[in-house]
Formats: structure tokens, C-alpha cells, sequence
């Protein structure tokens, strides 16, 4: 689609050279424009465009708020960094279809966020173990609303006068977030106030329970949550320290008011594959949630967005899309990679790196590559994300279906939380790959702390052919649909296209296998399956089996009374377009009496067999063994008319007690002496 916006590129002083030619290539149907000090020199001219009110696409993120308070709202304008990631490398004379390629990716719309509010009216909690929890509550007493708890009180002095309260306890539990904590406190107990050269305390309680909007942890013991670093409210800091000591009071001193927190991830509770009727089958997001944000919730889980982090580990390993990332959503970030792809092989670039990074960590560390070293390769399309655990499946098979050549992501050398789940997505999209004729290593991690090594990491990845013939399509809809699509793009885009690849264990892509010996047809597993992979026939005794629609939960598995089913994990690109295939299919058994067909005739002869002359109800009644071969409706008459008690059971043996045994003795004592 041809860019009908202007687009502004300066050369920052001359600093970095300017490909027209590859940027007009590359952002096809846009007004390029280049300057050389647009944000002085040249300012007139940027607010001559500005006044025209086109949109507009800069090339500097430097100057971003200048040229944005410059416009006002005449314009609507996107920013790209083109200097930083491109313009300032050892390759910069080559980096005119990179330019291009993130020129164009920039003037992507992304959707809007929704957000969830936080509301804290500073009631605070310092937790601390000595003297300095004191002195933090001392400098927060007039911000906040404080109360010091410390969990082994010793020589403590008595204050003159009570500014603020001081407790003794010890803290054995927490939950909550910003605005909505709650602790349960053993040892709990109010100071004496007769206390005279120390402070004395009272027999302690436990289980108390305390309610606060703030938790200052300065106890300098072990974290009170998981992923502690990610809770909104909870600020820890080393007692020995105290520069962060004085980070941490500082940054409590602004948490009252209200506050809106992204709702990074959306749930729709109806695709949950969680578990059925008491049954677990899928927890992939439980086992990968670093803040605890994620509970069962019967047939569901339940995602707290007060407690929700935004790692998107969730969504990107949730095989149903019940949980989707929405910071973007993974189709917008699917058709941000299109449009950077398209744009740079369009500008003649070849051998294109997508490089996936965060803000916080990936865009210092890209910024001091290119300030103090040779910058970013030629090749190297870096693209920012929220964070990078968020990608999913249906992203990287995009990427390569798109034209990547390779895809990096960039860690820090020590993860904040567990990446876990970017490592299983990885570790899924390797077969993949290598099975469509892509070749190993496509698809890896870097995780560093270093721009050098950065630089050295992304230098010494092989130039591999892409995709002989790339994709065009646009990702839009909900993420298992446009998982299904990004896959079968990459398929028919590889360079040598296969029907079936086997996966790893875990793979949300497979095939049901049965022992169709041992399955009676009970279709326990129809009425477990979440998805409707597994389904009946309302006219016979059938299962039938949508391999599109598998995610591998194993409630089938879990649930069949037989024992019979298998998982085998694997992608069939076929699936999508396939009929639904007979697992297993019998004749049904005609009722004896009205001949409508009811049940299956196998397990109806078996049963049968079974009864006929061994169990006291059918014994020498022919009538009433042919209850058992009539349908519901015509069983209930024939009991009727043939007045059958169900419980007219022979009588039992009287109960034997102890003197009945000892008669028993006696007789066969009187009998033998006989």
C-alpha cells in the first residue's frame, strides 16, 4: 500500500549519510523530504509542513518534543530513530533500505490501550529490623500515612512523642497490589507505653491481618512476593544501603492519587482450556505468571490486572488465545513487521535481522552501540516491544513468512522474571522451521548487558537465504486465527514446503490418537474437550476428530474411563482446510421393542452377555433381560407393565455372630468325639 504521508529525514548535522533513492523505494507514494539541522536551523520549514496538516513521519527522536510542541495539534506525527539504530554505524553508507524499513514501520497506527485504575490513599506499612525503618517512616510522616512494623525489636529508644505508630511483628504472608495489600502478621503486638529505656512489648498474637495502600519492605530479609521488582506498591531496599534506602522513600512519597496501569493482557474465560469437571488439563500460564496474577477459577483462570506485570508470557504461550497481549495486540505487531520487511526489501535491502527489544533494557543499550561503537549492522531492523517475553508463536512464523532471514531477541544477561516462556517459544519454532527447509539457528536469544557484545552477536549471525517467495498477507483478528494464518503463510512461503512437522512435547499443535479397540464410543472425551476438536454424531455411534482445532490440553487424555487416547504433537498444515476425520464409528443397536436405534450394539451385546444368568436380577427371566436391548422410553413401559422391582432382591443371609461361630465349634467338638 502506497505511504501517502511526507516524511522528514535530517542528517543531524551531517552526521550520517542519506539514501533518497532507497528511501523513496522503500516508503513508495511519500514526500521525502531531507534536511540537515531540521530542529534549528531548519524549524521553519518543519512548522511549514506541520501547518499543512498531512501527517507527517520524522526521522529523530531526539528533538521529538520540540517538533511536537511546534505542531500543536495541526499534524498528527510518528517519530522514528532512524539516527541511533541506523545512521550511526560502521555500515551507515548501506543502511538507506534500513532507514526506509523503519521510516515506514513508524507511520504503523497501533490501537489503543485500555487501562485499569489504582487508587491509593498513602496508607503505608515500612517493615523494617532496626533504627532505619524509624528514620524512613521520620521522613515520610508528613507525605504519608505511616506505620512501622519491626519484626525483632531491639533497643529500640522510646519515642518523646508518637508521630507515628511502631509494632512488633513478623510478616507471614502478603497479597495484593497498589491501593489493596493485605498482611497476615504473627507476633503481633503494641508497644508498652510505660516502656522507659527501650521499647517493650506486649505478649504477641498471630494471625493478625493489616490492611495498606504502601508496603516499604526494609527488613532485609526475603521478598514478600514473587517477582517482587513488578508489584505496583511494594518498594524493597537493602537496610545496609542508604542510598536505596533513600530511592525507596523518595519513590513512596508519590504513591497516593490515582493511578492508571495498562491492561496488558485480555481474557476471554469461554476459550480457557483450563480444566473440566474437576479435571486439569492445560496450565501453561500458571506455570510461567512470575507475579502470581494467575489463578484457577474452576472451569477457567482468573487474571488479576491489578497484579499483572505485562511480561505476556501467558499470551504468548495460551493455546487458545483466551489470553491475548493487548500492548499491542499480536496482529498490529504482526503488520508493523509486514510493513518494515515489505519497505526494506522494496529498498533493496537483503539479508534482513529482525531484532525484537524492550525500552527499558534494548534501546540503551542499541543507543550507547551506536554513540560508542560501531552501531547496529545494516542488516539489523530492530523493533521495539513492550517486552520481549510478549512474542508469541505467531509472531516469529510471520517474521519468516514476511522475508526475515533470522530473528534475535534481545535479554538482559539477568532477567528481571523467568523467561521461561519466550525459551519454549523458541524451542517450538525451531522444528518448525528446520522441517520447511529453513535451516537451524534462525531463531535465538542474546542476552547481554554489553554493546559490544551486542554488536559481536548480531554480526556473527548467518546470512541465510529468506523465504524464496515472502508473504503479503495482513494479520487481523483474534490470536489463535491469525496464529493459524501467520503458519500457513510460512508454509507456503518456505523454501521447501511440507504437510506435517513433528513438534516437542507441549506443542499446542497435534493429533489424537485412539485405541479404537478398547474405546466403547462413551464420548466422555467429546464432552471434556474445550475446543470441539473431538465431536459426536447425533445419528450414530461416531468420533470425529478437527485436528485445526487441538491445543493439546490432554482433558481427553485425562479423561476417557478406557485409557485408550494418545497425544501426538505435531503441526498438519493441512488441518486448516481438512474435514473433520472418524476416529472411531459403530452401528447402533436397534431397540428389541419399537426399533429406534439407541446406543452401541457392541457394548449393548456386551453388557448383555454379561448379566444373562449371573446376576440375580436376569436370572431365568428372558423378559427382563431384553430391557437391557430396548430404548429408554420403551424401557420404562415394559418395567411398568411387567411390575419389575428394581429392588426385589433375593433375601440376604442373617448376619453371623460370634456365638454362631462357637456353636459351630461345638458341633463339630461333639461330632468328633462321636
Amino acid at each position: 500500500m502506497a505511504d501517502k504521508r511526507t516524511i522528514l529525514v535530517c542528517s543531524c548535522e551531517d552526521t550520517m549519510p542519506l539514501d533518497e533513492g532507497a528511501l523513496r523505494r522503500g516508503c513508495r507514494g511519500a514526500d521525502i523530504e531531507t534536511a540537515r539541522q531540521l530542529c534549528r536551523a531548519e524549524i521553519e520549514r518543519f512548522r511549514a509542513f506541520a501547518a499543512s496538516g498531512d501527517p507527517l513521519t520524522v526521522g529523530c527522536t531526539q528533538e521529538a518534543p520540540l517538533f511536537s510542541e511546534v505542531a500543536g495539534e495541526q499534524a498528527a506525527i510518528a517519530f522514528a530513530n532512524v539516527r541511533e539504530t541506523a545512521g550511526w554505524s560502521a555500515d551507515a553508507k548501506s543502511a538507506g533500505p534500513k532507514m526506509a524499513a523503519l521510516l515506514a514501520a513508524a507511520a504503523e497506527p497501533m490501537p489503543d490501550v485500555p487501562f485499569v485504575g489504582l487508587a491509593s490513599e498513602g496508607v503505608t506499612l515500612i517493615y523494617g529490623r532496626d533504627d532505619s525503618a524509624i528514620e524512613a517512616a521520620r521522613l515520610l510522616a508528613d507525605r504519608l500515612d505511616v506505620t512501622v512494623m519491626v519484626a525483632q525489636p531491639k533497643g529500640l529508644a522510646p519515642p518523646r512523642t508518637t508521630e507515628f505508630p511502631v509494632v512488633q511483628g513478623t510478616i507471614r504472608s502478603a497479597k495484593g497490589h497498589l491501593g489493596a495489600f493485605e498482611l497476615t502478621v504473627d507476633n503481633f503486638a503494641q508497644p508498652d507505653p510505660s516502656s522507659r529505656g527501650e521499647l517493650t512489648f506486649s505478649a504477641g498474637r498471630d494471625g493478625a491481618v493489616s490492611q495498606c495502600d504502601v508496603v516499604l519492605d526494609l527488613s532485609g530479609g526475603a521478598p514478600l512476593f514473587p517477582a517482587h521488582d513488578l508489584r505496583d506498591g511494594y518498594l524493597r531496599a537493602d537496610p545496609a544501603d542508604p542510598a536505596a534506602v533513600l530511592r525507596a522513600v523518595l519513590k513512596a512519597r508519590d504513591l497516593t492519587g490515582t493511578f492508571d496501569k495498562p491492561r496488558y493482557v485480555t481474557f476471554t474465560e469461554d476459550l480457557c482450556a483450563h480444566s473440566r469437571s474437576r479435571i486439569v488439563g492445560c496450565r501453561r500460564c500458571l506455570d510461567l505468571c512470575p507475579t502470581g496474577a494467575i489463578t484457577p477459577a474452576g472451569d477457567h483462570v482468573a487474571i488479576d490486572p491489578q497484579v499483572c506485570a505485562g511480561c505476556g508470557q501467558c499470551a504468548a504461550a495460551c493455546p487458545t488465545g483466551a489470553a491475548a497481549y493487548a500492548l499491542p495486540p499480536a496482529d498490529a505487531l504482526m503488520r508493523k513487521l509486514r510493513v518494515m520487511l515489505s519497505a526494506y526489501r522494496e529498498a533493496g535491502g537483503a539479508y534482513p535481522i529482525a531484532l525484537l527489544h524492550d525500552e527499558a533494557h534494548g534501546a540503551p543499550l542499541i543507543d550507547a552501540l551506536a554513540r560508542h561503537g560501531d552501531g547496529l549492522p545494516a542488516n539489523v531492523l530492530p523493533l521495539a516491544v513492550n517486552e520481549v517475553t510478549q512474542v508469541g508463536l505467531e509472531t516469529v512464523a510471520a517474521a519468516f513468512a514476511y522475508g526475515a532471514s533470522a530473528l534475535r531477541f534481545l535479554l538482559r544477561a539477568r532477567a528481571r522474571h523467568d523467561v521461561a516462556g519466550l525459551h519454549k517459544t523458541i524451542a517450538l519454532a525451531e522444528p518448525i522451521l528446520q522441517g520447511l527447509g529453513f535451516g537451524p539457528g534462525r531463531v535465538a536469544a542474546i542476552e547481554t548487558d554489553d554493546p559490544d557484545a551486542l554488536g559481536e552477536g548480531l554480526r556473527a549471525v548467518e546470512k541465510a537465504e529468506p523465504a524464496p517467495r515472502p508473504a503479503t498477507f495482513s494479520a487481523v483478528g483474534a490470536k489463535r486465527d491469525v496464529m493459524r494464518l501467520s503458519l500457513r503463510e510460512l508454509q507456503r512461503a518456505s523454501p521447501a514446503p511440507v504437510d506435517i512437522v513433528a513438534l516437542p512435547e507441549g506443542a499446542p499443535f497435534g493429533t489424537v490418537e485412539v485405541n479404537v479397540a478398547g474405546c466403547t464410543l462413551c464420548l466422555a472425551c467429546v464432552g471434556a474437550c474445550p475446543t470441539g476438536a473431538l465431536s459426536a454424531d447425533s445419528e450414530r455411534p461416531m468420533l470425529r476428530f478437527a485436528e485445526d482445532a487441538c491445543v493439546q490440553c490432554g482433558l481427553c487424555k485425562a479423561t476417557c474411563p478406557e485409557k485408550v487416547i494418545t497425544l501426538r504433537p505435531q503441526i498438519d498444515f493441512r488441518a486448516a482446510t481438512a474435514a473433520p476425520r472418524t476416529l472411531k464409528e459403530e452401528e447402533p443397536f436397534p431397540c428389541v421393542r419399537c426399533g429406534k436405534p439407541f446406543g452401541v450394539r457392541s457394548t449393548i451385546e456386551r453388557v448383555a452377555a454379561k448379566l444373562e444368568g449371573k446376576h440375580w436380577m436376569f436370572k431365568g427371566s428372558a423378559k427382563r433381560l431384553e430391557v437391557i436391548k430396548m430404548c429408554e422410553d420403551c424401557r420404562v413401559t415394559v418395567m411398568s407393565e411387567e411390575d419389575f422391582d428394581p429392588y426385589g432382591a433375593p433375601p440376604r443371609p442373617a448376619p453371623r455372630t460370634t456365638e454362631d461361630y462357637l456353636r459351630e465349634r461345638e458341633e463339630k467338638a461333639r461330632e468328633g468325639e462321636s
